[in-house]
């Protein structure tokens, strides 16, 4: 479902035109909700839809991996070598997994667009005027119809994992989330949508990608970094509660009501995605992994590791290889004893509930249940690291720093 923004985009716009010089004081929240295809009507998981989620959400990273040796002339230090300098893939194709999506506005007269809000890539667009018809039932964004739009002389083309391209043209526009405004922002205008963004499949409009500009398709700066250094925040920081109820993206600041304590803050090892180094993690309440070096990606439903460390902890919380019923790198266990796994960033522990961690039953009457945690053995060829999701994110409050180039964790409220 979309979530309407009635108060927070009616309302602010008016108080920030009325004073301009205040919008640098805002700290704004969107509501944003979620679209999840994992599991079929009966709960039970859906393995083709899991399968396709973990080769995506690598190929996304990998992609990125890709964009970041163009835009900064050196190879990413967690690239695999031979993929360095390949074109890559980006997963919105035949996306089954879960993506969190809320509004925006581009363009003078406004036009409200829904977006997946991704940490793990760096670009915004939205569909164009002359996109195909796949692009049905999608808001379109008409550069033509906006007095403030400028068309920037290039196009794009992403490629995707099953062959299949996302293409178009560059312009420039006002883009407001929430009635902060970055202005000349780049975006594109896609001419082309694959058959995963068909409205079944993909319900936001586009995507608005909040990583740093040296995985930018564009060569451009992201929207947060332009709102940022527009001084339109009063904070440059954003942050995501992703919950099963009242789900937001927080831009400028933090929704003190939405956590409790203090956050733990671990730096960024390099400014592409929001990579850090997690401290440890626990299965069963031993430690059994340290200094894992991880991306943290809300695009990402699952947690995907390297094979050798999911192996490990799934041996410390009894855990079963699943290879042979729901694919490699998945794991099961008695659903009537989910296991333990906490991560610890900064030396707070914080516990993955059983509701997030456990995906759902094989089959029907099952007493078998998949993790949540998966392993990848591409992953596991390049210099190790993993992919941290929605299964973790969902239990934490996220913090993402760009003014001091952190991401911090806290407590729900």
């Amino acid at each position: 479902m979309r979530f309407a923004l009635a108060t927070v985009v009616t309302v602010l716009p008016l108080l920030i035109a009325a004073t301009p010089n205040t919008a640098s004081k805002n700290t704004l929240k969107i509501p944003i909700a979620k679209h999840s295809s994992l599991v079929d009507q009966h709960g039970v998981v859906d393995i083709i839809a899991l399968k396709s989620h973990v080769t995506s959400a690598v190929a996304k990273i990998n992609y990125g991996f890709s964009k970041f040796e163009k835009n900064t002339g050196a190879p990413h230090p967690n690239a695999k070598p031979e993929a360095v300098g390949n074109s890559g893939s980006i997963p919105l194709t035949d996306d089954h997994g879960q993506l969190w999506f809320g509004s925006i506005s581009v363009g003078t007269p406004a036009v409200t667009y829904t977006v997946d809000f991704d940490t793990g890539s760096s670009d915004l667009f939205l569909p164009g005027p002359n996109c195909s018809s796949t692009c049905s039932g999608h808001t379109i964004y008409n550069p033509l119809t906006s007095t403030t739009s400028k068309d920037l002389g290039g196009t794009f083309t992403l490629t995707y994992g099953d062959g299949s391209t996302v293409e178009g043209e560059l312009y420039s526009d006002t883009v407001s989330i929430a009635g902060l405004s970055a202005t000349g922002q780049t975006l594109g205008a896609a001419s082309q949508y694959s058959t995963g963004f068909a409205k079944s499949q993909f319900p936001a409009d586009g995507l608005l990608g909040m990583a740093f500009q040296s995985l930018s398709d564009y060569r451009a700066s992201p929207v947060f970094q332009t709102l940022v250094s527009e001084g339109r925040t009063s904070e440059p920081v954003f942050a995501f509660k992703l919950a099963t109820s009242g789900s937001e993206l927080h831009i400028g600041g933090t929704d003190s009501k939405a956590y409790t304590g203090e956050f733990s803050y671990a730096d960024v090892v390099l400014p592409a995605y929001w990579q850090v180094i997690m401290d440890s993690i626990q299965g069963n309440g031993h430690a059994s992994l340290f200094s894992v070096n991880c991306i943290i990606d809300t695009g990402t439903t699952l947690v995907i590791g390297d094979t050798f460390s999911v192996d490990l902890l799934y041996s410390e919380v009894g855990g079963t290889d699943a290879s042979d019923t729901v694919g490699e790198g998945f794991y099961t266990f008695p659903c009537n004893n989910v296991p333990k796994v906490s991560f610890t960033f900064s030396g707070k522990s914080f516990p993955i509930s059983p509701s997030t961690f456990n995906l759902g039953p094989v089959a029907v009457g099952s007493p078998d249940c998949v993790g949540g945690i998966v392993a990848s053995s591409i992953i596991s060829d390049a210099p190790p690291f993993w992919i941290v999701g929605d299964v973790f994110l969902s239990n934490v409050y996220t913090i993402f720093d760009f003014g001091n180039i952190r991401v911090g964790f806290a407590d729900l409220a």
